[in-house]
Parts: C-alpha cells; sequence; structure tokens
C-alpha cells in the first residue's frame, strides 16, 4: 500500500524526523503509538531503526532512559499527547537526576486547536520545562530535521539529560525540501595545561587520595583506560551509588560503592582521605549523606564536570575541570607517577574490606523459607564475566550493590532518583541492545508491578533476560523507614500479591515459583537454560516477610 505522506514538495516533517534520527546513529525507538504522530511512524514503517512497542509510556520512557546508558547516542522515545505524556514523566524525571541523554517525542494537537482545550491538549513547556534541558515544539515543517538535530545535540551537550520534541500533528504531514541537516558536534572539554599541573601536584603530596566515578558520559574505552591508570597506580577508586562497573567489580583500585546501602568501611571515606577526585559526577545529596558529609573542606578536592555550574553539588570546591571523561582520561594516562607506599597501603586496607563485604554468600540452601542469600550466591556464580543487572528502587536492590560482579561501563542500569518500576523497562532494553550478554533483573513485588507488563514487549522483541522476583509482600524500603519513625504501627506498606511466575507464563516466558530454599538451586538451572533458548525466564522467590499487618 502506498505511503499516504504527500509527495509535492518533498518528503513530509514526520518522515525528515526519522531521517535525522537514523543519521544521528539511532537504531531503536520506544513507542506507543498514537494519533496525533502517525506520520512519524508511517517513516518508521520503512526504516533501519527497529521500532519496539511498549505497553506503557512510563516502560517506553525507562527504556529510553536506559538505552541513553548504555550508548554515546541518545535514547529516544516517542508517546502521544496528553495522558500519554504524562504517563511519559517517570522517565524524563529518572533521565533529569541521572545525567541520561534522551530525547522525548510527544504527539501535539493540530495548530490551529491551540489553546481551545482541545482533546487531550496541554502545553508541553509548562509541562516539562523544569525537568528537561530543552523544551521544543515543532511549528514549521522546514525545522523539522534541525530541531532534530538540535535536541540529540542538546541531550549530550554539557551534562547530559533529556529534551522533549513536541509535533503538532498536522505540522508533521506538511511536505518540504528533502534536506537532512548535519549533526552538531558536542565539546567536551578537558585538562588545561594548569589543571594537569595541579592535580598533579595534589596527588605527589597526597597519602590517601580516592577516586570517586559516576555519571553516563563514559565509553568502554575510556572506562578500561582509567581503571588501567589506576591500577598501574596502587589508586583507590569508589562509585557513585548504582554505577558501579566503570572501574570493575574485580578490579584490585575499586572499593567499593558510595550511597545508599553503602557498606560501613566507606562511611567514612570521604572525611578519611586527604585528597578527593569526582571524575564525572559531583559530590551530591546521596553521596554526601543528605550534604552532611565534608561540608567544612579544608582538604583538596578537584571535580570534574563538563557542567560549569556543578549543579547538585555539596561543599566548596578547591579545583574544576571542566572536562567529560573522555578527555580527562586521556590526558590523565599521560601522567606517570611515582608510586607511593601510603598509596598501597590506603588502597589494599580498603580493597580487602569491599571483598570481605561484596564476597556472595554461600549457594547452599538451608532448611525453611527461600532466601534471598542463597539465591545470590548460586547466581553469582553462574553469571558470565560480561553480566549485566537492571534494578528500581526497593530493599531487594541492595542485594544486587552489595554482590552483582559489575565487570564493565553500563554492566549495572538503574535509576539513581529512586524511581520504581525501571527494573523490567530497563531489563528489556539491556537485552535487546546486547543480545549475547545475560542480562539479569532483580526487581522487589511492588517494584515489579509498576512496569511487569513489558514482558509482553520482551517476548514479542526476543528480549530474554532473568527476572527475579524478591516476593515480600511489602514496599520494604517504606516499612523500614515507618519502623524507625513510628514502631509498632505499620500502614499503607503491606500487599497481597498475585503469582507472578504464572503472569510470566502468561506474557510468553518461563515461570518458577520458589517457596523452600532447597528449591533455589533447581530453579536457577531451569532459568539459565531457558535463558541459553533465548527466551526470558522469571523466579519468583518468596521470601519470608515480616510481621504481618494487612
Amino acid at each position: 500500500m502506498a505511503s499516504p505522506s504527500p509527495s509535492k514538495g518533498g518528503p513530509s516533517a514526520g518522515h525528515m524526523i526519522v531521517r535525522t534520527l537514523e543519521e544521528h546513529g539511532v537504531e531503536r525507538v520506544y513507542v506507543v503509538p498514537g494519533e496525533s504522530y502517525l506520520e512519524v511512524l508511517d517513516g518508521l514503517h520503512d526504516s533501519s531503526i527497529q521500532t519496539v512497542v511498549c505497553r506503557h509510556e512510563g516502560g517506553a520512557a525507562y527504556m529510553a532512559e536506559a538505552d541513553g546508558k548504555m550508548s554515546t547516542v541518545p535514547g529516544v522515545a516517542m508517546v502521544t499527547r496528553g495522558p500519554g505524556a504524562a504517563n511519559a514523566h517517570v522517565g524524563l524525571h529518572t533521565a533529569w537526576q541521572d545525567s541520561t541523554p534522551m530525547v522525548l517525542f510527544v504527539g501535539l494537537i493540530p495548530f490551529e486547536h491551540r489553546e481551545k482545550e482541545a482533546f487531550q491538549e496541554f502545553d508541553p513547556k509548562a509541562w516539562f520545562d523544569t525537568g528537561a534541558k530543552r523544551v521544543m515544539v515543532l511549528d514549521h515543517p522546514e525545522r523539522a530535521s534541525e530541531i532534530v538535530a538540535e535536541a540529540m545535540f542538546a541531550a549530550n551537550s554539557g551534562r547530559p539529560g533529556p529534551v522533549v520534541v513536541g509535533l503538532p500533528e498536522d505540522v508533521i504531514r506538511q511536505a518540504h525540501e528533502d534536506l537532512v541537516h548535519p549533526q552538531i558536534p558536542v565539546a567536551t572539554g578537558g585538562m588545561t595545561v594548569e589543571d594537569w599541573k595541579a592535580l598533579r601536584s595534589a596527588l605527589e603530596v597526597s597519602e590517601r587520595p580516592l577516586f570517586v566515578f559516576g555519571g553516563n558520559d563514559w565509553t568502554h574505552e575510556t572506562a578500561d583506560d582509567f581503571t588501567r591508570w589506576l591500577e598501574a597506580h596502587n589508586l583507590p577508586a569508589a562509585a557513585e551509588w548504582r554505577c558501579e562497573g566503570t572501574v570493575p567489580f574485580g578490579s584490585p583500585s575499586y572499593v567499593g560503592p558510595l550511597g545508599y546501602g553503602r557498606p560501613a568501611f566507606t562511611q567514612t571515606l570521604l572525611d578519611d582521605s586527604d585528597l578527593l577526585v569526582f571524575v564525572g559526577t559531583v559530590p551530591g545529596d546521596v553521596i554526601t549523606d543528605g550534604f552532611t558529609v565534608r561540608q567544612n573542606w579544608d582538604k583538596s578536592n578537584f571535580i570534574v564536570a563538563i557542567d560549569p555550574a556543578l549543579r547538585g553539588r555539596s561543599g566548596p570546591v578547591s579545583h574544576q575541570i571542566v572536562a567529560k571523561p573522555e578527555p580527562f582520561v586521556r590526558d590523565l594516562v599521560r601522567m606517570d607517577l611515582p608510586v607511593q607506599d601510603s598509596w598501597r597501603k590506603w588502597t589494599n586496607q580498603l580493597r580487602q574490606e569491599q571483598v570481605a563485604f561484596s564476597t556472595a554468600p554461600d549457594p547452599t540452601p538451608g532448611e525453611g523459607q527461600a532466601r534471598m542469600a542463597t539465591l545470590m550466591g548460586g547466581l553469582v556464580e553462574r553469571l558470565e564475566d560480561d553480566a549485566m543487572v537492571t534494578f528500581g528502587a526497593g530493599e531487594h536492590t541492595n542485594w544486587a550493590h552489595r554482590y552483582f560482579p559489575t565487570n564493565g561501563y553500563a554492566s549495572m542500569l538503574s535509576a539513581r532518583n529512586g524511581s520504581m518500576g525501571y527494573s523490567i523497562p530497563s531489563a528489556v532494553a539491556a537485552s535487546l541492545r546486547y543480545p549475547d550478554r545475560q542480562v539479569i533483573s532483580i526487581a522487589g513485588d511492588g517494584e515489579f508491578l509498576m512496569n511487569g507488563q513489558e514482558l509482553a514487549t520482551a517476548a514479542q522483541y526476543g528480549a530474554h533476560p532473568l527476572v527475579v522476583v524478591m516476593d515480600n509482600q511489602e514496599y520494604g524500603t517504606i516499612r523500614t523507614h515507618q519502623e524507625n519513625h513510628y514502631p509498632g504501627r505499620i500502614s499503607g506498606t503491606q500487599m497481597v500479591n498475585p503469582d507472578f511466575a504464572v503472569l510470566a507464563e502468561a506474557f510468553g516466558g518461563t515461570g518458577i515459583r520458589v517457596e523452600r530454599d532447597a528449591d533455589v538451586p533447581a530453579a536457577l538451572d531451569a532459568a539459565f537454560a531457558v535463558l541459553d533458548e533465548g527466551r526470558f525466564a522469571l523466579i519468583h522467590l518468596i521470601v519470608e516477610q515480616r510481621i504481618k499487618a494487612y
């Protein structure tokens, strides 16, 4: 059937949007379809870009955000106006706080219907302006390619983040000249000679230096070069919360995560060091325990960040290096320093603490109720070196933080804004991008139910993660806070759950229900066999609930 797109005067604006995304290297877009942007969907029909049809706009936005974490190309989601845009907002907030490059295209009402309270009308700039780097609306069809190029540039430039592009349905149907706007190069900054000398001088006099890495602005090669330089100099590096893997789990320089759920020995790590170098991140809220750590800094600290505003940072700054990680590391590896005995002692001490903290539990099952410790012990010993983990928010995430061996950049995908519902969409995105890698998603029961329907998307497109649902029949993190502040008064945190294994079967995968600890090893064997067949599996692990209070 011939395309209904206009032929006179060139391709439609909607088709030019797709052409420009192709030129920018976009491999897939995550969509929930809507009549407001049918012209773009038509352009995707014959495109090299894979169109992944999702079940909820929040799931689509999370998948795009996760894709942006794994690539130098911004993740792309497409949703319709009004309710669709509202549902996608959660992914935008995640991209904003996690500094993830992402572009959200939103279909809009026709241009001539504005400000009449037309069906599903809303003001995208009023809704999104405080939570996106830019909000643009395509009002002139001849600017379609230009605005896409500008959106992709804005998402990646400076501190990465989300960009929203509104697409009025009548404008995107109009034809114009067939001319694709070229990509706009992103400035990456770098160390000046003065920066390089200052950092070298600071390291030379430091006895207990610490590098802290984070953010989503790395490449695999940059992460590898950074790790080799740290190891060659016996220098330690800690991970920003939910950024583990940039320096691999097994590296002798990796000394653990900072932030919520951190090991006890890192509680005072920022104070115990005499030189801090933050790379790709800033000492923000979570790293500094609510802006309380090192408020009166009398010690040298460097922040390597491309954002000159240093948004979100806590405390004074000795020196900022305006650079993304790649040019910084490119110049850092040229810095050959004599290794100090104090560095060896300091790094080895911290590393030993981290190894003791992160050694996987004994996988031998015990009596009675299924235990997450048994599952994690058995899971870790079955993982390949390049395995990936995804998770959302909740107490179940502590198991992944502590024990999962993240051995490369972007091998841990999570939401640093603490957003629930992220585990399954991000696992789908990871499995589609890396079909030959093991992708494990650790989900809580409440967290899974927010976007678990995206397993239907996994089945449709051949994504095959292993999903572990830790079912304790409660919103565990909130209950813990409740116990601390309102002891004995459990309210609003308890749940009665469905059979998640049956849900997995309904969605087209294999579901395995585990209630007894003795059944954990067989469940893991069965689940990994399913993964080897290219299908997804779900282990419904029913763990002990604290005192029931329905």
